[in-house]
């Protein structure tokens, strides 16, 4: 996130770091990458570094039923099962989690935020997040997820197919014309939701559809990342690592591999060779869609809550207006 939160003193991480982790931070410097979470680099005397990741848990409920309990079990059961990948599976491009003192890698600041630690990994990222800057690192990327999909280790939590906030959407749909007051984006996101209504509805119709089919396949699960862009693949000195495992599933292994295929359609004939699993073209369908619903139904929700101006909100905005196209990103699906 580009704005740290202005309800986190440094006092709070500086405590939970040294209490939970055993790491006397002299120094806490934001980093303003990514778009999910806040980060921060701890450093100690000694000059050892750390990445403090800190959670919005009220960011990560998937339905207006969910609790921030249950965002933080999910949570934890991702980032335990990265330290498996790594510890007990041996796979070593995966970068987990430094395990506080009791052993558990998520530690709970408050009813709102939860912290991750990190190693600290020197490097750059493999590309912009549209793409690998080298096809070679794409390819090198396959052959990690090939790796993890064959690992079995750790608990992850198993996929429901659930869209965030996609049981919220629903009502913003039915009443397009009653008027959001919620901040600066609020009746821009509104008006734009209303002009592009009938060709969301047809994309939520068409997801629960593939979700219903492919939901079939329970023996085609596997220890998936949920996003290995390129943003999430670091470039080492000891080679190609992948990074932010909070959205580890057990799932199809299509959740990986869509966007790969975006980007180079010939990785799934790769990826079939390397593995013997032949690619279902309807769960690709499905976590294409699975992502602009996700983008969609995130922005809308945080757009129709109370909210401010910020460079979080701005950037928000810029995405919700990408995705919120669907005859534009899904021309055959809203023509047929």
């Amino acid at each position: 996130m580009f704005s740290r939160p202005d309800d986190l003193p440094d006092a709070t991480l500086i405590d939970a770091l040294r209490d939970r982790w055993r790491f006397t931070a002299i120094s806490l410097d934001y980093q303003a990458v990514g778009f999910g979470s806040h980060h921060w680099m701890a450093t100690d005397a000694s000059g050892a570094r750390v990445f403090a990741t800190v959670d919005d848990l009220t960011d990560k409920l998937h339905t207006v039923q969910d609790t921030a309990e249950a965002a933080f079990g999910r949570l934890g059961r991702a980032f335990a099962t990265a330290l498996s990948l790594r510890a007990d599976a041996g796979l070593a491009f995966v970068i987990a989690p430094v395990p506080a003192s009791d052993g558990q890698v998520l530690a709970r600041l408050s009813g709102r935020y939860s912290l991750v630690v990190h190693p600290y990994v020197t490097g750059h990222p493999a590309g912009e997040y549209g793409a690998f800057a080298s096809a070679g690192d794409r390819e090198a990327v396959i052959d990690l997820l090939v790796q993890l999909h064959r690992a079995r280790s750790g608990q992850p939590v198993v996929e429901d197919f659930v869209v965030p906030h996609l049981d919220a959407l629903r009502p913003m749909i039915r009443a397009p014309r009653e008027a959001w007051r919620g901040g600066p984006y609020a009746e821009r996101a509104r008006a734009l939701l209303h002009a592009h209504a009938a060709g969301l509805d047809v994309l939520m119709t068409a997801y629960e559809g593939l979700a219903e089919k492919v939901a079939r396949r329970q023996d085609r699960l596997v220890i998936t990342h949920g996003e290995p862009h390129p943003g999430n693949v670091m470039v080492t000195p000891a080679g190609l690592v992948l990074v932010d495992w909070d959205t580890v599933l057990l799932a199809p292994p299509e959740r990986d591999l869509w966007f790969m295929a975006d980007g180079d359609p010939s990785v799934l004939d790769y990826y079939a060779r390397a593995t013997g699993v032949r690619i279902d073209p309807d769960a690709l369908s499905l976590y294409r869609l699975w992502w602009d619903l996700t983008e969609i139904s995130g922005y809308l929700a945080q757009f129709r809550a109370p909210h401010i101006e910020t460079a979080d909100t701005a950037e928000s905005w810029e995405n919700l207006q990408h995705y919120l196209r669907p005859a534009e990103r899904w021309p055959a699906l809203l023509s047929s």
